[in-house]
């Protein structure tokens, strides 16, 4: 026997909402009546345009090394890319390799990247960082999501980068605040609650764009977040991605 209308409404209403950050505001994303078939057409699409208008795209943090580009990848949570670039200069100069991260004085350390933010726990991270790449890995960044998940301050977005950036290894897809919110506002993580779950937005993205392009993809939604589809004021009259992004009227139209 089916459930009576009344009911069946109560539990439509009850449903979680995906959100994402609109206009500065946090605001429900609208909801799109779209096949597997068709969300995988049209990420295709997606990817095309990416490729097009972003075919330079790479890792904005400034780096020679994997040692860098790991540590600067550290610096690099809760701050922008462009503070991190201006701090790790000097940093680089100091610290060359992981031993000397392992040896460093935290005092000294946390001046040097005082001005990204949360300067105390990454020191910390840096630390520990250096000297388990010291006592396990023979002073060298590992090549595998594993290894690095077991340095301290190393997290999946960390490990993918450094994976994808400096050794070529698409293990999955970097997810920070710019892939969050675009991968929301292009419906293409239809599993996530909002735009900060990571796991679940790059759980969707492996799923619909080939492995081979899983690097690319980061990089290129954080150029096009930075250029066109900010957080505050999304240029939608100018997006390339117009014509397939579900939440252009709704934004434009505020």
């Amino acid at each position: 026997m089916s459930s009576p209308p009344s009911k069946r409404r109560t539990r439509a209403s009850a449903a979680p909402r995906q959100t994402a950050r609109i206009g500065g505001a946090r605001r429900a994303i609208p909801r799109r009546l779209e096949s597997a078939a068709a969300r995988q057409a049209r990420a295709g699409r997606i990817l095309a345009v990416l490729q097009s208008h972003y075919p330079d795209a790479h890792c904005a943090l400034n780096h020679r090394t994997p040692l860098e580009l790991l540590a600067a990848t550290i610096l690099s949570a809760q701050c922008t890319d462009q503070r991190v670039n201006l701090v790790t200069p000097t940093l680089f100069s100091r610290y060359r390799s992981a031993a000397d991260f392992a040896a460093a004085d935290p005092a000294e350390l946390e001046e040097l990247i005082r001005s990204t933010g949360f300067f105390r726990n990454k020191a910390r991270s840096l630390i520990g960082m250096g000297r388990v790449l010291c006592d396990e890995f023979g002073g060298r960044v590992p090549q595998t999501m594993a290894e690095l998940l077991r340095l301290p301050g190393v997290a999946r977005k960390t490990a993918n980068c450094v994976l994808g950036t400096s050794f070529g290894k698409a293990e999955g897809v970097v997810v920070d605040t710019h892939v969050g919110r675009i991968a929301m506002r292009l419906a293409l993580a239809p599993t996530a609650r909002d735009d900060k779950d990571a796991v679940r937005i790059e759980n969707d993205l492996m799923s619909l764009f080939p492995r081979d392009s899983w690097t690319f993809l980061s990089h290129a939604m954080i150029d096009h977040g930075r250029s066109t589809c900010s957080a505050r004021k999304p240029a939608c009259d100018r997006c390339p991605l117009r014509s397939d992004c579900p939440s252009a009227e709704s934004i434009t139209t505020r």
